[in-house]
């Protein structure tokens, strides 16, 4: 896809495996109740969005790598539903560094996406 040589050279991919790490740190501190419900839940969403990136990536196929990416941001909306409902419970209150990053990383998804469409 172009001059990139692998998805890990993508800034997208660098940024959402970041958010991945910062996920992971932030529900630590979630109620032990929490750990089999939103806890897994925001880890599988969160996980989604580097590895839609790098499957559709490696199905060498524009269409499918499109598809691969809108399904990244499609996780990637869920989990910022997820961080909306956890601070609503008062789990945490800072959310701003990963709604930041989550931001960052649908402009990024969108771009991507958008030029891939305008590719042929």
């Amino acid at each position: 896809m172009g001059s990139v040589k692998s998805y890990k050279e993508l800034i997208v991919w660098q940024k959402a495996i970041k958010l991945v790490k910062e996920i992971y740190l932030l529900t630590n501190s979630f109620p032990e109740d929490e750990k089999y419900g939103l806890v897994s839940q925001m880890r599988r969403s969160v996980v989604s969005v580097p590895s839609n990136i790098a499957e559709g990536w490696g199905r060498m196929s524009k269409k499918s790598y499109i598809l691969f990416l809108r399904t990244a941001r499609g996780s990637l909306f869920e989990l910022e539903t997820q961080i909306i409902i956890s601070a609503e419970l008062n789990f945490f209150t800072n959310t701003k560094n990963i709604e930041s990053l989550i931001i960052e990383i649908s402009k990024m998804l969108n771009a991507l996406i958008k030029s891939l469409n305008e590719r042929e």
